[in-house]
């Protein structure tokens, strides 16, 4: 079901140059792997493919915005529906750096 809200918000799988993409639940799959056990993008299991095409789809969906608009539609979506709790939390704690910190000699 969640693949179904993310799948047409993604770019076609057949880039203007080059060959077609391996597919985009894969890549998904990795980036969430990766940061969720937050190992180096280079230990990434097999499984997922290159690391370097799994790294580089990461940047260009960043780069073109594409990050974006899948987070602000899920994020519409659950909203809409009711699933998220919009709670604000202020905090006042002051933190004091040492003098070098902020530049002193």
């Amino acid at each position: 079901m969640q693949w179904k809200r993310i799948e047409p918000l993604l770019p076609d799988r057949a880039p203007r140059r080059g060959g077609r993409w391996p597919d985009h639940r894969q890549v998904i799959d990795a980036i969430a792997f990766k940061y969720r056990t937050g190992c180096p993008w280079m230990d990434l299991p097999e499984e997922f493919g290159s690391w370097k095409g799994v790294h580089n789809r990461l940047r260009k969906w960043a780069a073109d915005g594409t990050w974006e608009k899948v987070f602000t539609a899920l994020l519409a979506q659950a909203d809409s529906e009711g699933d998220l709790d919009w709670v604000v939390a202020v905090d006042s704690t002051i933190v004091r750096a040492h003098q070098h910190a902020a530049g002193a000699r």
